[in-house]
């Protein structure tokens, strides 16, 4: 029976079409925003921060050099003078099999030839192909500028492509949010007034209408508290919460990044906080018709997410965020929602920057799915219940996508 169980646990995982409920990926139309090709995976922030500890270079000697050579000197430090053992360094590896460069052997030349960085439907659909994914979640700023102009221009965007309207600006110093919103002609006072928010809220529910999004974003400090005194909350309660209700829009909380820890390494120079999981507990408990989606940072607090999520049915945790997102890290986190949720969770996603990052973070995630599948349903073989090769694709569908499908309404 344990032979059949893992060949099925394998099938079923090697045919799954992933969706991937969070990237930073935009599609071919947003040519300015679109990042692929050798130097751009050479050059992710993860691998930026390694190769300077590793070269003994300082970040301002680094940020000063074309992009190009940045990445010749990324590959330097992290593939031609050591081996690439991290999960990033190998996910370069992963890719330049994928596409067949032995990288040991064709370098970074054989990388840049064989990798596309120019905008391309065809090249996305080889990638998506690759990478086993059907759709991905987009994440989308309304106030950024460049981005702006994509949505008003009315460029296309491709069905693979979902959107996820980002609050940052929104729930974070009420001062910088007004610099940005009169900068986009919409103007607030200084006092957040229920005329204030009324006025933020009619600007969000304007980008709902164009973006369509599956659901709100915001990604939060260790700190985020909710209720408070501080404007973030009103806006939470008098903007947010009233469209997510409205809409049927889930709220996806990312909560635990410290940013700028050492501004010197800029986009590399976050790390991780301890979150303060009250602030979930109380959002799901005094909105029951709300769903939230929740990641956190931090591998300390992941038992507590799990635990508030038996409790809460409108609460679905997901995916292992940035730093837990090793080979160690997501076994053990996605063993623990196994063992209290059962398959009630969104298994993994992407967080992918590059287009290429779908290739080797899926090859990931479904040796992990792999890995941790086959040893409960051996468990569960042993104690007395006869797995069926349909329960198993079912499970395996609902962890990949059809949880997050479900939550979102985009079924």
């Amino acid at each position: 029976m344990e032979s059949s169980i893992s060949t099925w646990v394998r099938e079923a995982v090697d045919r799954v079409q992933v969706i991937d409920m969070h990237t930073h990926l935009f599609p071919p139309s947003f040519a300015s925003l679109w990042r692929s090709g050798a130097d751009g995976v050479l050059t992710y922030h993860y691998l930026i921060a390694e190769a300077i500890r590793a070269g003994g270079r300082s970040p301002e000697w680094f940020y000063a050099l074309p992009p190009r050579e940045q990445a010749a000197w990324v590959y330097e430090q992290l593939f031609a003078r050591t081996s690439p053992l991290s999960e990033a360094a190998m996910g370069v590896v992963a890719i330049a099999r994928a596409f067949g460069v032995d990288l040991k052997r064709d370098g970074i030349e054989g990388l840049r030839a064989a990798l596309q960085d120019e905008p391309s439907d065809a090249y996305a659909e080889r990638v998506f192909q690759l990478a086993g994914v059907d759709r991905v979640v987009m994440t989308n700023d309304p106030l950024d500028a460049t981005e702006r102009a994509h949505w008003l221009d009315g460029r296309p965007v491709h069905p693979r492509y979902l959107a996820a309207l980002r609050l940052d600006p929104f729930l974070g110093d009420w001062g910088a949010l007004r610099e940005r919103l009169a900068a986009v002609g919409v103007s607030v006072s200084s006092a957040a007034d229920s005329a204030d928010l009324a006025e933020v809220r009619r600007f969000l529910e304007g980008w709902i209408a164009r973006m369509r999004p599956v659901y709100l974003a915001f990604s939060a400090p260790p700190e985020f508290a909710y209720p408070t005194d501080f404007t973030a909350s009103r806006v939470l309660d008098a903007c947010i919460l009233p469209l997510c209700r409205e809409y049927g829009l889930p709220l996806a909380l990312m909560i635990g990044v410290r940013r700028q820890v050492n501004p010197r390494l800029r986009e590399a120079g976050d790390a991780s906080g301890r979150a303060n999981l009250t602030a979930v507990l109380r959002l799901a408990s005094s909105n029951p018709e709300v769903r939230f989606f929740v990641t956190v940072l931090s591998r300390e607090d992941q038992h507590e997410l799990v635990v508030l999520a038996r409790k809460f049915a409108n609460l679905l945790p997901f995916g292992c965020w940035w730093f837990v997102n090793t080979e160690t890290l997501t076994r053990e986190i996605s063993a623990l929602r196994l063992e209290l949720l059962g398959p009630t969770f969104v298994l993994q996603h992407s967080d992918a920057r590059v287009l290429e990052h779908l290739v080797y973070k899926w090859r990931n995630a479904r040796a992990l799915a792999v890995d941790v599948l086959v040893h409960k349903y051996t468990q569960l073989a042993e104690a007395g219940w006869p797995v069926t090769r349909d329960e198993i694709e079912r499970v395996v569908k609902r962890l990949f996508r059809d949880n997050f499908l479900e939550a979102a309404g985009a079924v």
